[in-house]
C-alpha cells in the first residue's frame, strides 16, 4: 500500500496548546530517520502494530488535531494518539516548585507530557545501537539497518517500519556488521530479538487511558534479565514504549553532568549524584529530566568531543 492506500481521519481536542517536538521528540531517531518526522505543529510516524503496518499523520489546528492514518494498523494507531501524546498523562504528585530551576522551567515550558507507544521492540532496537556509542553513530546505525531491512510503510509518506524482530533474528552476523554494528552488538540484537513477541505482552499494562508507566517496574526487571542490557537500556524503553514517568537513563554519557550542573551549578557529576539531586521527585524523576533536556541547558565541555567511528567502511576495506 503506498498512495493509493485508503485514509482514515479522526479529530482530537485539545486542551490548551501542544507543541508535538516536545512530546513525540524522544522517539526520533536523529536527522534522518526514515521512521519518522516531526515539528511543532506537525508530526509523522510509522509503526509495526499488533494489527499490522500503519503510518499516521498529526497536524495541530487550533484547539484540536487532526489525525490521519494509512494501513491495516491506522485504527489502532488512531486508538492509541491520547496516550501517545501524553493527552492522559498522570502528573499528579509532581511539584517543580522543590527547586527554583525545575520551578522556572515548568513556567516556562509548561506542563511535561510523556507519551507512550506501547511498541517495545520499535523502542528497544534502537535503544540497543545506542549503547556506549556517539549518538551519530548510532543513528547512522540505525538508518541504514531501517533502509536495508526495514519495509515500506503504508500511505504517502515514503517511511519506512522497523525492520521486525524475527527480521533481525535471522540476519547473518555479518550483515550487521557491514552496516556498521559492531560484532558484539549484533549478537545482542538477534539474540534479543528472538524474545520480541514475549517482550511485547508487557505493553499491556500501559494500554488503558491515563496508565501511563504500569508495567514498566517489570518490563525493566525482564529487560535486564539479559546479558547486555542495563538499567540504561532499559529506562530508554519504559520511558518510550510505556511513558514511564520515573525512567532515569542511569549510566548515560551526558545526563548526570546535565542536572548536576541545572541543579546545582557543578560542571560535573556522577550517577550517584544525580540520582540524589532527583531523589525529591521520586515517581516524577523523568519529568524533571524533560524539563531540563528541553531546556537547553548544558555544562561546560572539557576537551575534545569523541570522534564517531563507522566500522562499516573497515569491513568493506578487507
Amino acid at each position: 500500500m503506498t498512495d493509493g492506500a485508503p485514509v482514515r481521519t479522526r479529530t482530537i481536542p485539545l486542551e490548551g496548546p501542544l507543541d508535538l517536538r516536545a512530546v513525540l521528540g524522544p522517539l526520533v531517531r536523529g536527522s534522518g530517520d526514515p521512521t519518522m518526522r516531526v515539528a511543532a505543529g506537525a508530526a509523522i510516524r510509522a509503526s509495526a502494530t499488533p494489527e499490522g503496518p500503519g503510518t499516521i499523520e498529526l497536524r495541530v489546528g487550533g484547539a484540536s488535531i487532526l489525525a490521519s492514518a494509512w494501513g491495516p494498523g491506522a485504527d489502532w494507531l488512531l486508538d492509541g494518539l491520547p496516550a501517545a501524546l501524553g493527552l492522559d498523562d498522570d502528573d499528579a504528585g509532581f511539584d517543580p516548585s522543590l527547586h527554583p530551576v525545575v520551578a522556572g522551567l515548568a513556567r516556562r515550558l509548561g506542563r511535561v507530557r510523556l507519551g507512550r507507544t506501547g511498541a517495545i521492540w520499535e523502542a528497544l532496537l534502537p535503544a540497543m545501537l545506542e549503547q556506549r556509542i556517539t549518538g551519530t553513530e548510532a543513528w547512522r546505525n540505525h538508518r541504514r539497518l531501517v533502509r536495508a531491512h526495514g519495509s515500506p510503510a503504508p500511505g504517502p509518506h515514503a517511511l519506512l517500519i522497523a525492520p521486525s524482530p524475527q527480521v533481525v533474528a535471522g540476519l547473518p552476523s555479518w550483515t550487521l556488521t557491514g552496516l556498521g554494528i559492531e560484532p558484539r552488538r549484533g549478537t545482542l540484537l538477534r539474540r534479543i530479538a528472538r524474545e520480541g513477541s514475549r517482550l511485547e505482552a508487557f505493553a499491556a499494562a500501559s494500554r488503558p487511558s491515563g496508565a501511563g508507566g504500569a508495567g514498566a517496574a517489570a518490563l525493566a526487571r525482564a529487560l535486564q534479565a539479559h546479558s547486555g542490557i542495563g538499567p540504561w537500556t532499559a529506562a530508554e524503553v519504559t520511558l518510550r514504549a510505556l511513558g514511564d514517568p520515573d525512567a532515569v537513563s542511569v549510566a548515560d554519557a551526558h545526563l548526570s553532568n546535565v542536572v548536576a550542573f541545572a541543579l546545582t551549578g557543578a560542571p560535573r557529576g556522577t550517577d550517584e549524584r544525580m540520582l540524589e539531586l532527583l531523589a525529591p521527585w521520586a515517581g516524577h524523576r523523568a519529568r524533571v529530566i524533560r524539563l531540563l533536556e528541553r531546556s537547553g541547558i548544558t555544562p561546560p565541555r572539557y576537551g575534545p568531543r569523541v570522534a564517531p567511528r563507522d566500522i562499516a567502511r573497515d569491513f568493506r576495506g578487507r
